[in-house]
């Protein structure tokens, strides 16, 4: 195939154009001999194994050449990079080997292409490229900054190049990606120009009427936007003069895309949207005096117009974490309107304008807080090293060091921490998945739960209904939350297989016609040296202890209970308690379970009221005997009441004040809800105050737009005085609500 059919008449030209001028940019980075070798790799792909052209319909040659010139002239790298660019597309359709590109051009531009592929090919695994999480694997992947430095440039280059597409449903999605993925990298890298860039020509392609709707006006604005900005610097430009400085001034117009986020942000027009431009002065210093001069035309711009002291930001004593430093001030300029100023030198513009790229061209220059650890790094070897170039060749990325991202089968994101196994991920996609895990396919291979995961993993999870979580399993999760599910898991296992023994049990009883009775269960389990219940039980379920011997043992239990005195009490828990027999009245409703009567003065039972629902004198309630054989005392309305009757209703006791209330004071806490009037806070504390028998442990009021909600903890007696107190606030003006929590 000749090489001249590859290109059209006009690429043609376009190619000896960008030709030149990437000589131009670059011809003193390159070795002798590149451009030869370079050439005949290019020659020899064309006629072996043509480069197809993309989507769009894009000459591969020339669109990498018009990347290699953006990488060369705006960001400012070099050799490895721009010959990386030109050959990485020869290696991944298999024409050249990275080995080969290696012995030939050098290791470090085989590098460069090795990250470039690897970094497409996770790109086409992925369809959540928008997640954050994916520029972090994205950054990993890479390892070499160049190579993300090298994609951004690649994305800027393709949104330029694409505007009279055909294929608009693919314009769409590259320019969606420049949006949410390669803008906020670009920022994050400090490249600020590019940054802007992709953010107007994603709007452009995007919103095409919102884009030239805010064109339009800017272009319609511009006269009188140039002469405001011409009355503004004179004055400045002469008093600078006069101090000797050296320095130019620009005004620098706002991006399309920054001015419809302020519209969107203040919902207004654009004739809204007051800042649309920033006045910039760089100066031309030495480095030693970069912050006593730039404070310095700080000190003449605010003497000449007032400033907005809530509008200062200072980048000079702290720069950004990307590397940016300025001075930037927002000023009452002519016409009442406020002008911001940026105040830099030309070091800090060119940072600003070209990213961490620009940091190379500059040595000797000191640590500064709040800097990303990579970027401490470069800065680190920048200054250590004897060549700028040098230093960007050898650096690679150390990001994210305790994370690793993996993708299920599907192309779904997930970032665990170091460290993490199988069976972690597992349980971060779902409790469910994780009790059923059996091990996983991790990139098409099985590995067991205790496999450890790296970033770029697809995982696989495999499961089996007959599997269940171990005890085991606690020593192979490393993450908090697999290990809080599995000890969950484990203990409702426990509770399961408590249930199943006790039903087991009493359908043995029932079999044998042997009335089971729950208290002479009990005192059997602490003769048998159980100290916890559920080991009891544990013990049934596996086996542990014979059905039939253990009816033996209780029916042995019972004799005992019988021969001891009949005023001893029916129930008795493994730390005993007395149940007072019904009274009469209850004997007569049909009643025939016993009662427990709640009295201050009684003896020898453990009992506790329940912090759950507090019960206070006067509320309907019941017993449950707990695990240590004590009884709390709850209300009948407790939340939690159903739960314990479906699960654990053996374990209910029927419960009844007894006596009065007298000097016992129970905390109860009000929920109040109303209009947020004045004073409506004195005038329920004021009720609160005059109720004899109550008083006011706590009050927490909150309020938003008019209305007020709070909490108040009193101390009282019983339920009369509560329904009092309760009925009063009521009546207090604003108040809508009041309710017991």
């Amino acid at each position: 195939m000749e090489t001249s059919a590859f290109f059209t008449p006009e690429e043609r030209a376009q190619l000896i154009v960008l030709y030149r001028k990437l000589l131009q940019l670059s011809g003193d980075a390159l070795q002798k001999g590149d451009c030869r070798r370079l050439k005949a790799h290019l020659v020899h792909s064309l006629q072996t194994n043509p480069i197809p052209r993309d989507v769009f319909g894009l000459n591969p040659i020339i669109k990498d050449m018009q990347t290699a010139v953006i990488v060369a002239e705006e960001i400012g790298m070099r050799r490895a990079s721009i010959l990386g660019v030109m050959l990485h597309d020869s290696v991944r359709i298999g024409t050249y080997t990275t080995e080969e590109i290696g012995q030939e051009f050098g290791e470090d531009v085989a590098g460069i292409i090795r990250g470039l592929i690897r970094v497409q090919e996770l790109y086409q695994k992925s369809p959540s490229i928008e997640s954050e999480n994916f520029r972090k694997l994205l950054l990993s992947f890479a390892e070499d900054m160049r190579v993300i430095l090298i994609m951004i440039a690649n994305r800027v280059n393709i949104m330029r190049q694409i505007k009279d597409a055909e294929n608009d449903e693919a314009r769409l999605r590259v320019a969606n990606e420049a949006a949410y993925l390669y803008a906020p990298l670009a920022h994050k890298l400090g490249l600020y120009k590019l940054k802007s860039e992709l953010e107007d020509l994603s709007l452009k392609y995007t919103e095409h009427d919102v884009y030239y709707h805010i064109k339009e006006k800017l272009n319609e604005t511009k006269a009188s936007r140039d002469r405001y900005i011409a009355n503004f610097i004179a004055p400045i430009q002469r008093k600078l003069e006069e101090a000797g400085l050296h320095f130019h001034i620009k005004g620098r117009t706002k991006s399309i895309h920054s001015i419809y986020q302020k519209m969107k942000k203040q919902k207004c027009p654009f004739e809204g949207v007051y800042d649309l431009f920033a006045i910039r002065v760089i100066l031309d210093s030495p480095l030693e005096k970069e912050k006593q001069e730039c404070w310095q035309v700080y000190s003449i711009v605010t003497d000449m117009y007032q400033p907005n002291p809530k509008r200062l930001r200072d980048w000079l004593s702290v720069p950004k974490s990307n590397g940016y430093e300025s001075l930037h001030i927002t000023v009452m300029g002519p016409e009442g309107k406020w002008v911001e100023v940026q105040i830099r030198t030309e070091r800090m513009d060119d940072i600003a304008e070209r990213g961490l790229a620009a940091h190379w061209r500059y040595k000797g220059i000191k640590g500064e807080s709040g800097l990303d650890e990579w970027l401490t790094s470069v800065r680190e070897a920048l200054e250590n090293s004897e060549s700028d170039l040098e230093a960007m060749d050898r650096f690679k990325l150390e990001l994210y060091e305790d994370e690793v991202f993996v993708f299920t089968p599907k192309g779904d994101l997930f970032k665990l921490p170091k460290g993490a196994t199988v069976l972690d991920f597992a349980f971060h996609i779902h409790t469910a998945l994780g009790c059923k895990c059996i091990g996983a396919r991790v990139n098409g291979k099985n590995v067991p739960l205790r496999q450890r995961l790296q970033s770029g993993d697809q995982v696989e999870v495999m499961t089996s209904s007959t599997q269940t979580p171990k005890q085991d399993w606690l020593n192979i999760v490393t993450t908090s939350k697999a290990r809080t599910k599995i000890k969950q898991a484990l203990k409702e296992m426990v509770a399961r297989q408590t249930d199943f023994a006790k039903e087991m049990l009493e359908r043995k009883f029932k079999n044998r016609k042997i009335e089971y009775d729950d208290g002479t269960m009990m005192r059997l389990i602490k003769r048998m040296g159980y100290k916890v219940v559920t080991d009891f039980y544990q013990a049934v379920a596996d086996g542990a202890l014979d059905v039939n011997d253990l009816i033996d043992r209780y029916l042995e239990q019972q004799r005992r209970d019988t021969a001891d005195s009949r005023d001893a009490a029916i129930y008795r828990s493994a730390e005993a308690f007395n149940l007072t027999p019904a009274t009469p009245d209850e004997a007569t409703t049909g009643g025939k379970e016993d009662v427990l009567v709640i009295d201050q003065n009684l003896k020898g039972l453990d009992y506790k009221l329940a912090r759950c629902c507090n019960p206070i004198y006067g509320d309907d309630v019941f017993g449950f005997v707990s695990v240590n054989g004590g009884i709390k005392i709850h209300r009948t309305d407790c939340p939690n009441a159903p739960e314990m009757r479906q699960r654990f209703g053996y374990r209910i006791v029927r419960a009844r004040w007894a006596g009065k209330a007298e000097g016992t004071q129970y905390p109860i806490t009000l929920r109040v809800v109303g209009h947020d009037d004045i004073g409506i806070v004195t005038n329920i504390t004021s009720i609160i105050n005059k109720e004899d028998g109550i008083s006011l442990r706590s009050i927490s009021i909150d309020s938003n737009d008019g209305l007020f909600w709070g909490n108040l903890t009193v101390m009282l007696g019983d339920t009369a005085r509560l329904e009092a107190l309760i009925k009063k606030l009521r009546t207090v003006k604003g108040v809508k609500q009041v309710t017991r929590n």
